[in-house]
């Protein structure tokens, strides 16, 4: 079981290097040796980079990415464009 502490942020929409776009997700929570983190990519709901978690855990996330790629990719464009918050 995945520990309920976690916090999720994530960016604006980005460009790849292959000009693609994406949104990098990154789930992080204090563990025993300090902070842990795991880094997803949308739309590819895929974790690149992980420090803490195991590999169940980060196929959990990589569901969890799965399941709510639609709502985080929605909020994430809200905040892509800075001259709406005007």
């Amino acid at each position: 079981m995945i520990n309920s502490d976690i916090t999720m942020t994530y960016s604006a929409i980005l460009r790849d290097k292959k000009g693609n776009k994406i949104v990098r997700v990154q789930f992080e929570r204090s563990g025993e040796s300090g902070t842990e983190l795991a880094e997803g990519v949308l739309p590819d709901c895929v974790i690149v980079r992980q420090n803490g978690y195991t590999d169940e855990e980060a196929k959990w996330l990589e569901e969890y990415l799965r399941d709510n790629a639609d709502d985080i990719m929605e909020r994430a464009k809200a905040i892509s464009n800075p001259l709406k918050w005007l």
